[in-house]
């Protein structure tokens, strides 16, 4: 048509097109294009085989819209037992999506939206168990902080053990001083971290702690509605895709133990930079317009004030540590962090540990109590943490050997091979007893 519009002779333009001179001659009588004559197909080949059973199948839809076609298919299979063959699940699923376009209520809809340079960055905890990851061969659950800026996609990632305010302010002044500027905005979901219950209202707001944190780099906090995680949206999708990308070089490194945790949040620093190598451009259009860092950041702990037993165990937080024995009854300092503790008695650092994950924990250190153990050794057998002075499953089955050889003396043999050193004990002829 744009050929002979052109007052090309009808054959040559038949010919440059590739048709026949009739064919071109039909379509100019008709002044048409072909997709306008060619007759839309509305008629069906073969049978509705479900057309004698199709009000049953609208019931199962109409009774629970999510289910699958496949799930209706093998329902009819049950019920009508030779009727059907294997193969016409297919026309099965074209009609349920077709009655689905037709007669299902209006779905949701999500909008895209127009981010600004520097003015918000959602963050959130992701799970990263599903990974696999283990250190020095042992399993190791954790989650990750996942810090994004909307609009270049830069991202920030850190372990931490749980979602606790501790990791929330580790992972934000981490992610604002490797940024080196702070955005507008900083969004998160309603985790306890930053947010507790409204008594009067029933709602969700602020804590303290976090209100303080926010402030003292001249942020503003928002947060999505209970429920609407994708209110979040940009985090939660950077989650998937950081995870993929983490998934993928572990792939590549052909293994998935690190030899302590260090080792294993440089290789996530390593994906994240490789990750934000292509963003460079729009990150330093979002820079410009990030207000300057405070002086200094604010301490990433709590402290708290913990009193020392006559059992020689403090609790912080719903957790029981043991300390020295020589601060019984002494007031000590607790800088609670997210991923350990330090103990201060007059400002002076007297222990530092791992901080216990999961209801209930206790950590109970051998060398703080065996003293004591070894001049009362019938304590033993029915002391409330005795398992945590069986650091492997080789200290178990010699402690019940003794228990079957020498019961009288178990105990006392145990706590005394126990108190020395573990190659001294390893060298020693006490773990023969196990065989």
């Amino acid at each position: 048509m744009s050929l002979l519009s052109k007052g090309l002779p009808l054959a040559a333009a038949a010919a440059k097109t590739g048709m026949s001179e009739p064919t071109a001659r039909t379509y100019r009588r008709l002044g048409k294009l072909p997709a306008a004559i060619r007759p839309a197909h509305d008629w069906r080949t073969r049978s509705d085989p479900f057309a004698a059973v199709w009000p049953e199948v609208q019931a199962l839809l109409e009774q629970d819209g999510g289910l699958q076609a496949q799930t209706v298919f093998a329902e009819l299979w049950r019920r009508y037992p030779g009727r059907f063959r294997p193969g016409q699940v297919r026309p099965l699923q074209r009609r349920v999506r077709d009655w689905r376009a037709r007669q299902e209520p209006e779905g949701e809809v999500y909008f895209p939206q127009v981010h600004i340079p520097g003015e918000q960055s959602p963050s959130d905890f992701t799970d990263m168990r599903d990974l696999g990851v283990t250190i020095a061969g042992e399993s190791f659950p954790h989650l990750c902080y996942h810090f994004v800026l909307t609009y270049s996609n830069w991202e920030y990632a850190a372990v931490c053990p749980s979602e606790t305010f501790e990791a929330l302010s580790e992972g934000v002044q981490g992610a604002l001083w490797c940024l080196g500027g702070v955005p507008h905005e900083h969004r998160t979901d309603n985790l306890s971290a930053a947010t507790h219950e409204l008594r009067h209202s029933r709602g969700r707001g602020f804590t303290e702690r976090y209100r303080e944190l926010l402030a003292h780099y001249r942020m503003q906090g928002s947060r999505n509605h209970p429920g609407q995680a994708h209110e979040n949206g940009d985090v939660e999708s950077a989650h998937g895709h950081f995870k993929r990308a983490v998934d993928q070089r572990l792939r590549l490194r052909g293994g998935r133990d690190f030899a302590t945790r260090p080792d294993y949040q440089a290789f996530l620093q390593e994906v994240t930079a490789t990750r934000n190598q292509g963003r460079a451009e729009r990150l330093a259009e979002e820079q410009k317009q990030l207000r300057a860092l405070p002086p200094r950041p604010l301490p990433c702990c709590r402290e708290l004030e913990a009193r020392v037993n006559r059992f020689s165990l403090i609790r912080v937080v719903g957790k029981t540590y043991s300390v020295p024995s020589r601060l019984i009854d002494h007031r000590l300092r607790v800088h609670l962090y997210a991923n350990h503790l330090e103990l201060r008695y007059k400002h002076a650092l007297v222990g530092s540990m791992e901080r216990l994950q999961g209801h209930g924990a206790a950590a109970i250190d051998y060398r703080h109590i065996i003293h004591a153990l070894v001049r009362k050794p019938g304590a033993f057998r029915r002391y409330v943490y005795q398992a945590a002075l069986f650091p492997s499953f080789i200290f178990r089955r010699c402690y019940d050997a003794l228990l079957e050889h020498a019961a009288h003396r178990a105990d006392l043999e145990y706590l005394c091979h126990r108190r020395v050193n573990t190659p001294h004990f390893r060298r020693s002829n006490f773990p023969q007893i196990c065989g």
